[in-house]
């Protein structure tokens, strides 16, 4: 697989930007739809295994197009066979995507941005600063690269970046990953995180129904703009308040994301004063064990039992709460340690 520089990359578009593709070659616009079932349902790595379209159409496409696939610069196997593949990304730093199985479970986790400018103090990838968007070609790379492709069950917007700060690009990658045309996933088993940025978000639950998960961190303003400066543009409460306009009681879930750390946010109060922060939106809590990424962050992971205690009190309290099991610390790939580095090969995949 190999992403030809001077060419455009026909992995990423949709079916109106692949009809227009057709029509400069000469095509009707229902070849269109051919190239579409080329690229995202048979997963050709070249435009001569389209053998639909006639010699000359693909010899016309070669003149200014390629696949657009790219395989992983470098890979890394963690000890839970959670693997972390390196990426391509842009303005000269690259990105990672992360592989998790988990019994009848496949889920990779994709970045939409090299860099992030949201800047969570305790997040690796907000360290870096923003460095550039990727395009929707780069995000469907990952999907289609990483060597276990084929038996991904779920994909998950938590990588690099803030994927409603990148809203155009996500929201097509979500279309080919969904549209008949493209891949047919539900979009049941897809998950958008986000800090909450609103005018995207809101984009998101009115144009598809992938799930949500809000970055919340802490139910008290002062606080959670300590850990997350976003707070003071997009308050948690208004962030809350505006997902009261949509149906999160079927088919789509709501979660929160929360981030524990021993002293900061893990008492009662800080899960009572949640639970009201929650009151008229169904709502799940994702709890996370915080993984350190060193520097002048000095937080700690909140104890196992702090972490139990917190999640009964929610319950009790009508939320429903649940630990995420860590997967992928030994590799600098769990949660908010993405830095889009290479480490090293430590096995197969």
């Amino acid at each position: 697989m190999q992403h030809l520089p001077n060419f455009r990359p026909l992995i990423g578009m949709n079916l109106e930007q692949l009809r227009e593709v057709a029509a400069q070659v000469g095509l009707k616009p229902f070849a269109g739809g051919q190239i579409a079932r080329w690229l995202y349902e048979k997963r050709v790595t070249t435009i001569d295994e389209m053998t639909d379209l006639s010699l000359q159409a693909r010899a016309r496409l070669k003149e200014k197009y390629c696949i657009g696939l790219t395989a992983p610069k470098a890979q890394a196997l963690s000890s839970d066979g959670t693997a972390k593949y390196l990426f391509e990304g842009a303005g000269g730093r690259d990105v990672e995507a992360v592989f998790i199985p988990d019994r009848d479970r496949a889920t990779l986790c994709v970045s939409s941005q090299a860099g992030c400018r949201m800047g969570c103090k305790f997040c690796m990838t907000g360290r870096q600063g923003f460095h550039g968007q990727l395009t929707a070609a780069q995000i469907i790379n990952q999907i289609l690269s990483v060597p276990r492709s084929a038996d991904l069950t779920n994909i998950v917007f938590m990588g690099m970046g803030e994927p409603m700060d990148n809203v155009d690009e996500v929201l097509r990658a979500i279309e080919i990953l969904t549209a008949k045309w493209g891949m047919a996933w539900s979009p049941k088993r897809i998950t958008v995180s986000s800090i909450g940025k609103l005018d995207g978000l809101q984009r998101l639950l009115r144009e598809t129904s992938v799930h949500v998960a809000l970055s919340i961190h802490s139910p008290f303003p002062s606080e959670r703009e300590g850990l997350m400066p976003v707070q003071r543009a997009y308050p948690a409460v208004k962030v809350i308040e505006a997902m009261k306009d949509y149906d999160f009681t079927g088919q789509r879930r709501l979660s929160a994301e929360y981030i524990m750390w021993d002293g900061v946010n893990d008492d009662i109060r800080h899960a009572e004063a949640l639970a009201r922060l929650l009151k008229g939106v169904k709502c799940r809590v994702n709890l996370i064990r915080y993984h350190a990424i060193g520097g002048d962050f000095s937080g700690r992971p909140a104890s196992r039992e702090k972490m139990e205690a917190f999640r009964d009190r929610l319950n009790v309290l009508g939320v429903t709460a649940t630990i995420r099991a860590s997967r992928g610390e030994d590799i600098d790939a769990a949660c908010g340690m993405l830095a889009g580095k290479s480490s090293p090969v430590q096995g197969g995949v």
